[in-house]
């Protein structure tokens, strides 16, 4: 049964027959049969069928959430099993939003001094992708915003979410302590793409300013943006934990924006469930000790 249900949650995360199948490390027709035999046991239609995957029927909805319970509980059960043995092992699938991947070495570093035997993927996604791969087992925990609407996750805070202005060393703004957001608003600048959490705060800074800003250039990865900064042109808003976090080049120069309303918090988000495995029990308890007392 656990096996079955475990192609069940492939089939959900990879939406197709074939990848699913080469995702479990078994052919098409047996992942077609594993269901088919599933559908039988339960004594219901799970899949909508076609000429290609289709989607769930609202049993097979139902059916899926209870598998991601069973199938997570199983691998709790394993993982707490070979712990009480061999001690803490394994590996853990962790997420970021790309402005918080820098600072997932906060919680790594000293896990793992903790943790020897523990490895780790560090991957980087958007908040609905973070949520979505926590839901079906693909992920164990993830860094993000944790004052957003998470559904059914939990939250360690750990630190408050602080900006910058990013321009070339020749900019006249790059000899100033600080600026302020009708300052930033001013420059040519290059942003996040709208579907990013982190472009969607900073055009909510800027609109609570009064401003509105058309960017010269959107970009999902911060190393496009940070490029475009050092060739002379542009200027791009950053969160400070990231700037101080990368090594920036010295043709380019972050500096602080005064910001006196609500600043975001990023912290660990893992699933609501219970018993959490070992390694995300673990994790957690490191996230509490590493967690800024202003942010919690």
């Amino acid at each position: 049964m656990i096996d079955k249900l475990e192609y069940l949650l492939a089939l959900a995360r990879e939406q197709h027959f074939g990848r699913a199948a080469e995702a479990c490390g078994i052919s098409q027709p047996t992942l077609s049969a594993a269901v088919k035999q599933l559908e039988e046991t339960l004594g219901v239609l799970l899949v909508v069928r076609g000429s290609r995957f289709q989607g769930f029927t609202p049993e097979g909805q139902r059916v899926l959430d209870w598998g991601r319970r069973i199938v997570s509980d199983t691998r709790a059960m394993r993982d707490e099993v070979r712990a009480s043995r061999t001690g803490l092992s394994g590996h853990l699938r962790i997420a970021a939003v790309p402005t918080a991947l820098a600072s997932v070495v906060r919680l790594i570093a000293p896990f793992h001094a903790r943790h020897p035997d523990v490895s780790f993927s560090v991957l980087s996604r958007s908040t609905g992708e973070i949520l979505a791969q926590l839901e079906n087992l693909e992920l164990d925990a993830a860094l993000g915003y944790v004052d957003a609407g998470l559904g059914r996750m939990r939250t360690v805070p750990l630190y408050n979410e602080e900006y910058c202005l990013v321009v070339p060393a020749s900019h006249p703004l790059a000899a100033r302590e600080s600026v302020e957001w009708p300052e930033v608003a001013k420059v040519p600048l290059c942003l996040l793409t709208p579907d990013m959490q982190n472009r969607q705060i900073v055009d909510t800074k800027l609109r609570a300013a009064g401003l509105m800003v058309a960017p010269m250039l959107e970009s999902d990865s911060i190393v496009a943006l940070l490029s475009h900064v050092q060739a002379g042109q542009w200027g791009c808003v950053l969160p400070a934990a990231l700037t101080r976090a990368i090594s920036l080049p010295t043709t380019i120069r972050p500096v602080p924006i005064v910001d006196t309303g609500r600043t975001p918090v990023v912290g660990l988000i893992y699933p609501l469930r219970e018993p959490l495995t070992p390694l995300v029990t673990a994790l957690v308890a490191e996230a509490h000790r590493h967690g800024a007392p202003a942010a919690r």
